[in-house]
């Protein structure tokens, strides 16, 4: 039997891939598209979130893009980057995220007046002031930042200087996002030496649009610790006549080094790495262990929550709280934060709740 939405929501869970400017309420976006004239489809709070998933499901990179431009547009001020990073943290603490990374490319909040250590500055005061406020109200949360390059751009090394410069103020690692093809993530290799050189922790946007070589240029080139998105490590995986599964060079490195996968699975339906939540690649990708999480990416974009994400999977492979467990100490495990800190959450918050969860 699977397990509904608001059962899960009551479970605690981790988050390790999340985007800011896909993560708005409609209403937000509205209200802060008055203020400086933005023209939106549409002002009416229910029809523009339904615009938003529209026009990521309809196939159209233009459409899709499309709604990132209207985001971002409205998230170029210190008030409205603090806001929306406030209702990001309390949006994630009502779905009963215990942790997250949530990731923003500050690059793209400068074309006011901000300037980027401005931008970030203002993100980590939001997603403080939204972790104590839901802490008031019982629900505890810890919201890190990921600092993400565009990877079509050339600001990399300038990003990842920013990560380090905030790494003891609330950012916990860096990234690179945008298209893949074209774009390998060795065009950023300095920034990712230069971050292994100081110690700091990354992961990197591969194998969503581009499949193995992207896989492997972030792991063997760049280092990268965990992979964003890494669905595509199953064109790594073939079948005999009966069935059995056999993984290549590069998903066995993938499965025995233990890197993470930060899987997003109704994203990936929108660009088209998987045809339907029961045909998504998680399903074979937990039966053979590798380190699999579940994450949303685009909240908004996908019209989803974490809890969504996993109710989806519970009704498409039956999975309940012992799998639901096994995720959300898979992506506690696989987090930025230190060690002792990562235990903490494991054996004093996330175990002791799906010790209840499953014996009841």
């Amino acid at each position: 039997m699977s397990l509904s939405i608001e059962e899960i929501r009551q479970a605690p869970k981790a988050l390790l891939h999340d985007h800011l400017d896909g993560g708005l309420r409609p209403a937000t976006v509205i209200e802060l598209a008055e203020g400086i004239g933005h023209e939106l489809p549409t002002t009416d709070v229910t029809a523009l979130g339904q615009w938003f998933v529209d026009a990521a499901n309809s196939g159209s990179l233009e459409r899709y893009l499309e709604t990132f431009a209207h985001t971002v547009a409205v998230m170029q001020t210190a008030e409205s980057l603090h806001r929306v990073a406030y209702e990001c943290a309390r949006d994630l603490a009502d779905d009963g995220v215990v942790y997250a990374e949530v990731r923003f490319a500050p690059e793209l909040h400068t074309e006011a007046e901000l300037g980027l250590d401005e931008v970030v500055e203002s993100v980590l005061a939001g997603f403080a002031a939204g972790c104590a406020d839901a802490a008031r109200e019982g629900h505890q949360i810890r919201v890190g930042a990921l600092l993400t390059a565009m990877r079509h751009a050339a600001r990399s090394m300038e990003i990842a200087e920013l990560a380090v410069r905030y790494r003891d103020s609330g950012v916990v690692g860096f990234d690179i996002a945008g298209a893949e093809a074209g774009f390998p993530p060795t065009r950023h290799l300095d920034a990712f030496e230069y971050l292994q050189r100081e110690n700091s922790r990354f992961t990197i946007h591969a194998g969503e649009g581009f499949g193995l070589p992207s896989i492997w240029q972030a792991l063997q080139w760049c280092g990268a610790h965990r992979l964003g998105h890494g669905v595509r490590i199953v064109d790594d995986i073939s079948f005999g006549d009966d069935a059995t599964p056999t993984l290549g060079r590069l998903a066995h490195y993938v499965r025995d080094t233990r890197v993470p996968l930060e899987l997003c699975p109704s994203s990936n339906l929108q660009t088209g790495a998987a045809d339907s939540i029961t045909e998504h690649p998680i399903g074979l990708l937990t039966k053979l262990r590798f380190r699999v999480t579940v994450n949303t990416d685009n909240r908004l974009m996908s019209g989803t929550s974490l809890s969504r994400e996993m109710a989806l999977l519970s009704d498409a492979f039956g999975y309940g709280w012992p799998e639901l467990r096994w995720f959300t100490i898979n992506a506690m495990k696989s987090s930025f934060i230190r060690f002792d800190e990562r235990l903490a959450i494991i054996d004093d918050v996330i175990k002791p709740a799906y010790t209840k969860l499953i014996g009841g």
